[in-house]
C-alpha cells in the first residue's frame, strides 16, 4: 500500500541553544537591530537565572515534536497516510522557513502548519501561518494552516487537571479551596490588537471559562491577567500580572494560582517571569503563591495536536 504523506510543520517562537547565541537570537528579534549592551545584559541574566548557563529549553521543543510524532504513527497506523513532522521556528534554527525547504527537498506535497500556542492573533499565529504558505508557494506545497484548538476537549482536560493539583495543594496545606485566586495568563501584545477585532482576548478567555467549569470554580475565584508584555514604547494589553498581585494584597487576598494557559512549555516567560518574578512579588507581598505544570509532553496535548492535524487534512 502506497501511503499519502503529509508534512507537518510544528512551529514556536524559539530559543537560543546556548548562552552565547542569545545576541543573534535577540537581534532577530529586533529585525536585525543588535540590542544595546544594557538590553543584552538584561536578557542574558535573565536566562542566566533559570538555566544558570545550561540550557535545556531547546529540548522542550524537540522533546514536543518527537512525542508528537509518536502519537500521529500511532493514529496512522493501517491508514493509508503517513504523518512527518518538522520544526520551523520564528526567531531561531530551524527557521519556518527552513521546515517548509525540508519538505520540499523529502519531496513533500501537502503540508499541515500548526502552532505551540493554542490561541491565535494576527500578530502571533497569524504570522507564522503567513511565513509558512509563502514558503510553501514557492515549492509548490499545498499548505494549510491551523489557526487555534483553544477548546479541543483534550487541552480543557490537560489544563484543568494541573488547575485541580494545585487546588489540593493549596488545601493539604491549609488553605480554604474556595479562596484561592486562580490567575489564567498569556503573553501580552500590544493593545491595537483591539481596534482590530483580533480574537485572541477572547479566546483566551474562553479557555479560561471551560476550565473555570471544569474545576467548578465560582464566579469571584478567578481573574484573567497578562505577562511578558514587551518594552516598545507603545500600549500593551494589561493589568500585568505583577499589578495584579498588588491589587490582591489590597484585597486581602492570601493565596494565589497562576495558571498560563497561553504557554505550552517550560521557557523564559514561565520560568522568570512567572517562577521568579510574579513568585517574588507574590513573597513580597504575604501571599502564598503556586503555579500550574507545564504541558510539556502530555498525552492530553499531543491528542490535542494530533486531533486537530488530521482533522485539518483535506480528502
Amino acid at each position: 500500500m502506497t501511503q499519502r504523506k503529509i508534512g507537518v510543520l510544528v512551529m514556536s517562537y524559539g530559543t537560543p541553544e546556548s548562552m552565547e547565541g542569545i545576541e543573534a537570537y535577540y537581534t532577530h528579534i529586533r529585525r536585525g537591530h543588535p540590542p544595546t549592551s544594557e538590553q543584552l545584559e538584561e536578557l542574558s541574566s535573565r536566562y542566566e537565572a533559570i538555566v544558570g548557563g545550561v540550557f535545556p529549553l531547546r529540548e522542550n521543543t524537540n522533546k514536543q515534536v518527537e512525542a508528537l510524532q509518536r502519537t500521529l504513527d500511532e493514529r496512522a497506523r493501517d491508514t493509508d497516510t503517513a504523518y512527518v513532522c518538522y520544526q520551523g521556528l520564528k526567531h531561531a534554527a530551524p527557521f519556518i522557513e527552513d521546515g517548509i525547504q525540508a519538505m520540499a527537498h523529502d519531496g513533500i506535497k501537502e503540508a499541515i502548519g500548526i502552532v505551540l500556542a493554542p490561541h491565535y492573533s494576527v500578530m502571533s499565529v497569524g504570522g507564522y501561518l503567513k511565513r509558512a504558505e509563502e514558503e510553501a508557494n514557492k515549492h509548490d506545497i499545498a499548505f494549510s494552516g491551523i489557526n487555534s484548538y483553544h477548546l479541543h476537549p483534550a487541552l480543557i482536560e490537560a489544563l484543568s487537571v494541573r488547575v485541580r493539583e494545585q487546588l489540593d495543594a493549596f488545601v493539604g496545606e491549609g488553605a480554604p479551596r474556595e479562596e484561592v485566586r486562580v490567575l489564567f495568563s498569556a503573553h501580552s501584545l500590544p493593545t491595537r490588537i483591539l481596534e482590530m477585532n483580533d480574537p485572541y482576548p477572547e479566546q483566551l478567555l474562553d479557555t479560561s471559562r471551560a476550565i473555570v467549569k471544569e474545576c467548578a470554580l465560582h464566579d469571584a475565584q478567578w481573574q484573567f491577567t497578562w505577562q511578558s508584555a514587551g518594552q516598545t514604547g507603545t500600549p500593551w494589553l494589561g493589568p500585568d500580572i505583577l499589578d495584579t498581585l498588588e491589587k490582591l494584597q489590597e484585597e486581602g487576598t492570601r493565596y494565589a494560582l497562576s495558571v498560563p494557559i497561553g504557554f505550552v512549555s517550560d521557557h523564559l516567560e514561565v520560568l522568570y517571569d512567572l517562577d521568579i518574578e510574579a513568585s517574588g512579588k507574590a513573597q513580597e507581598l504575604g501571599i502564598s503563591y503556586k503555579r500550574t505544570r507545564s504541558l510539556n509532553q502530555d498525552p492530553l496535548y499531543m491528542k490535542a495536536l494530533a486531533d486537530s492535524i488530521v482533522g485539518a487534512v483535506k480528502d
